[in-house]
């Protein structure tokens, strides 16, 4: 169903571009640096949501796990974009990419002005070839550290964007009857057409320290996303290069079907 996207977003969690410790996941990062690169010159007009800023900034600060306040995490957050943004600058310079970011907070959509003015933004970066980085204002925006995730965001950014899909990826393989990791009866659910209170219930936490969210905050973003018309798909982000395979039209993650046609940004 992905086969004709000419218009993506992909998020990628904390666990997906760090390591257990924390750290960034370098070869993880310039792999998918590479695949969105890739995509971007064959013609995918690609945004791309980014977590990892208070768990990155946390390790650089030397902290065992994010803070526990939402002035240490709004520290943590303004310290580790920057290193977010130097690395990305750097691997997908390394293909020819440029990119540019966006640091968004929830007023930013709701307000009509400033939401009109987020989409001209969007729409002058894809026309100049650039690959926006998307992430939260956590320096500033309070009310998205205590609140928000990045998974909502990316489905906020699809719908302003007019994406044909959204792809969250993970560090689990997508959506399981049961948790895989304590049931080994669990069996991956390939397709999703309505998201229902079993679909729900289906979700378990996060289980990371350095991150936020778990498989009920991607469920959420995806009925977001799929009631605006945008297929989305929740994959493992272990092999990024899996996302060839699923614009190929293949079978990769749990496929969240659209209902009906794209609605309007604003």
């Amino acid at each position: 169903m992905l086969k004709d996207a000419k218009r993506i977003v992909v998020k990628a969690g904390t666990s997906t571009l760090t390591y257990g410790t924390g750290k960034m996941n370098v070869r993880r990062m310039r792999r998918l640096a590479e695949v969105l690169s890739d995509l971007q010159n064959s013609g995918v007009q690609t945004a791309f949501v980014t977590s990892g800023a208070i768990g990155i900034g946390s390790v650089k600060l030397g902290f065992e796990e994010r803070p526990c306040d939402t002035p240490g995490r709004q520290a943590a957050a303004s310290v580790g974009q920057c290193e977010l943004m130097f690395m990305y600058d750097k691997l997908f310079g390394e293909y020819d990419s440029v990119v540019g970011q966006l640091l968004i907070t929830r007023s930013d959509i709701e307000n009509g002005e400033r939401r009109r003015n987020l989409i001209n933004s969007f729409e002058k970066l894809f026309e100049y070839g650039v690959i926006p980085i998307i992430n939260e204002n956590d320096s500033v925006a309070v009310e998205e550290i205590v609140y928000g995730d990045n998974d909502n965001l990316s489905a906020h950014v699809a719908k302003l964007i007019k994406a044909d899909a959204l792809i969250i990826l993970s560090d689990i393989d997508g959506l399981f009857t049961a948790n895989p990791a304590e049931d080994e009866n669990a069996v991956l659910i390939p397709v999703v057409e309505c998201i229902d209170e079993e679909i729900l219930a289906a979700a378990g936490p996060s289980c990371s320290s350095f991150g936020t969210g778990g498989m009920s905050t991607k469920i959420s973003a995806a009925k977001l996303a799929v009631e605006s018309g945008i297929d989305t798909v929740v994959m493992n982000g272990a092999n990024p290069e899996d996302i060839y395979k699923l614009l190929d039209g293949g079978q990769v993650g749990t496929l969240f079907k659209s209902r009906g046609p794209k609605k309007g940004s604003f």
